[in-house]
């Protein structure tokens, strides 16, 4: 069975815990170091809990059929390969990455796309691995992954429900219910029309484990009601400005609306309120008015 608490890093993730916010700072970073620090920066400013990462091999990771794929970049035409590798982060970046957050501190994770990428990652003290929707359902870099014994963040885009029993009795089977499933849409950025936030109650009930969201709007409200809804774990995709090369700028938060977010989650979890049937004391001030007693 799923556990129905877990811990990533020093934070305890259970269905009472304020929600865990990730900042998905992902290649928006365009492979530059000063980019990547000045988002950990702002994600360590907003009081937001982890900065998150890609890892790929590109030669392995890139489709070969997208290989060859000429494209305007940064850096000129070049095809997807090459821009690829322009933006991959390498063992130097990563060790510098790893002491400033450290320093900071904030702790930091990434989505690996293969297995070298995997491997990689594990030589560092992750609070978790995360498990993108592309490769949710590559089994062996999934087993793993299990096998580190960290935490496994699941994004569930772009599968059918009979894909998705697949996968969760395949976390069962090898990660002894140590798993959190985010609700995704794989789209960047996704129509309001295509978010079915209802998926993370669906999720909840069909596999009785804890459900987090993983944002790929440009709206703030699409997060907060998911976090109305239930999502323990929020991740949403960060950048210093939307009009930034790179296809995921357009889906990311900037730091304004970063900030701006975990308040108005505070807000409408205070909203909701316990469910319990009180008078308050504003209602008992009005209770003596209207009824005498």
């Amino acid at each position: 069975m799923a556990k129905q608490e877990i811990l990533l890093g020093d934070y305890i993730v259970n269905e009472k815990s304020f929600p865990y916010i990730i900042a998905e700072i992902g290649i928006n970073h365009n492979g530059d170091l000063q980019i990547a620090k000045r988002l950990i920066d702002a994600a360590n400013a907003c009081f937001w809990n982890c900065v998150k990462f890609q890892k790929r091999e590109p030669d392995i990771a890139v489709p070969d059929e997208q290989k060859n794929v000429m494209r305007d970049t940064p850096w000129g035409r070049i095809t997807y390969l090459e821009y690829k590798k322009k933006v991959e982060f390498g063992e130097k970046e990563y060790d510098y990455i790893d002491k400033y957050c450290k320093d900071k501190p904030i702790a930091w994770t990434a989505s690996p796309w293969d297995i070298p990428s995997l491997e990689f990652l594990l030589s560092y003290e992750l609070p978790f691995l995360k498990i993108a929707s592309a490769g949710n359902a590559n089994w062996e870099m999934m087993k793993l992954a299990c096998e580190s014994g960290k935490p496994l963040l699941v994004s569930t885009g772009m599968s059918t429900l009979d894909e998705l029993d697949e996968t969760v009795a395949f976390l069962e089977k090898y990660s002894d219910g140590n798993y959190i499933l985010l609700h995704t849409n794989s789209a960047y950025p996704t129509p309001a029309s295509e978010l079915n936030l209802r998926m993370i109650k669906t999720l909840r009930e069909r596999y009785h484990c804890l459900v987090g969201y993983s944002g790929h709007e440009q709206d703030l409200e699409p997060t907060v009601v998911a976090c109305a809804l239930g999502a323990k774990v929020i991740e949403r995709h960060v950048t210093l400005d939307h009009n930034m090369w790179g296809t995921d700028q357009a889906a990311s938060l900037s730091v304004g609306a970063m900030a701006m977010l975990q308040g108005r989650m505070k807000e409408v979890l205070v909203m909701l309120g316990t469910g319990e049937k009180i008078i308050t004391k504003k209602e008992e001030e009005v209770r003596v008015k209207l009824r005498g007693v």
